[in-house]
């Protein structure tokens, strides 16, 4: 588990991160969603000890970062892919990685083979690794001593879309298996299939936060019906103020599962029903718009 409370960072008058409070829970993927320089690199490097908070705690396991014994046993960190010896081979840099850690050369054997690296591959130095090699290899290095915790900063960055299937089973069947997944990452339509949590922050301050599905229910559905007027009433005597559109069908503050349970009730047979804010993307954009480098600027 990490808890994070009334965490915050300072750089003279300018604010980082802005008093921030969630949980990443046991069994959880997290999404930590942001646009660039909203603190969220910030905030993960105080949570590993890398930067010190100005106020607020970060704890994981239950303890502050450096005061776990042996770590990098209890919470795999990939910050930075890239912050690799070129001039190593992937199997040299996941054998010192072990030897940090205490584990076996089979370890090291056995996490090449989780991530998707031959042996030919790891023979290889890492200055001739692509950028999606390097990705698997940071990762490996997170993994090799077995935590129950992950903190992982676009971990999906360079992979082709194979890769970034294969990310997406691995960080599911680890939360499967009881860990702890915090996940940054820009590619929204990843983070949504496989999040099971999310926390947006916009300039340093977290602007929602909350399940997934409680979060893109909250922007509500397009639903449509073989019988349109008969859907129009249904809506508006639950409450979920009905409004046409142009297309056809009415948008609706409801979630998927109200309308479902409405059309079993009343009868009707529903010909469309979807998000009406597009998913996470459009959630995203439209809780962050203002808090935007590109935009602002």
């Amino acid at each position: 588990m990490i808890q994070i409370e009334n965490l915050a960072k300072r750089y003279g008058a300018f604010t980082a991160v802005d008093d921030i409070t969630f949980t990443a829970r046991p069994g959880r993927v997290t999404g930590f969603l942001g646009p660039n320089g909203a603190g969220k690199s910030t905030a993960m490097r105080m949570m590993c000890g890398l930067t010190p908070a100005t106020s607020g705690t970060a704890h994981i396991l239950g303890r502050p970062y450096r005061s776990l014994p042996n770590p990098t046993t209890h919470v795999g960190v990939m910050l930075d892919a890239g912050a690799q010896h070129a001039g190593r081979t992937g199997r040299e840099v996941l054998g010192l990685a072990a030897i940090l850690v205490g584990a076996g050369r089979g370890q090291v054997d056995s996490v090449l083979d989780r991530i998707g690296l031959t042996s030919r591959e790891a023979e290889r130095r890492v200055g001739n690794y692509s950028l999606g090699m390097r990705q698997r290899l940071g990762l490996g290095a997170a993994l090799i001593g077995d935590p129950s915790v992950l903190i992982l900063d676009e971990p999906a960055n360079g992979l082709d879309p194979g890769g970034i299937h294969w990310m997406r089973e691995l960080l599911r069947s680890y939360a499967q298996e009881g860990g702890t997944v915090l996940l940054s990452s820009h590619l929204l339509s990843e983070v949504e299939q496989v999040a099971d949590d999310l926390v947006l922050i916009g300039r340093g301050r977290i602007v929602a936060q909350g399940t997934k599905e409680e979060l893109l229910s909250s922007a509500g559905v397009v639903v449509d019906a073989t019988d349109r007027e008969a859907l129009h009433a249904a809506l508006h005597r639950a409450g979920f103020s009905p409004v046409a559109r142009p297309r056809g069908g009415f948008a609706a503050q409801a979630g998927t599962a109200q309308i479902g349970e409405l059309a079993l009730a009343e009868g009707l047979v529903i010909t469309n029903l979807s998000s009406s804010g597009g998913g996470l993307e459009e959630m995203f954009l439209t809780l962050t718009a203002d808090d935007a480098r590109e935009v602002a600027a």
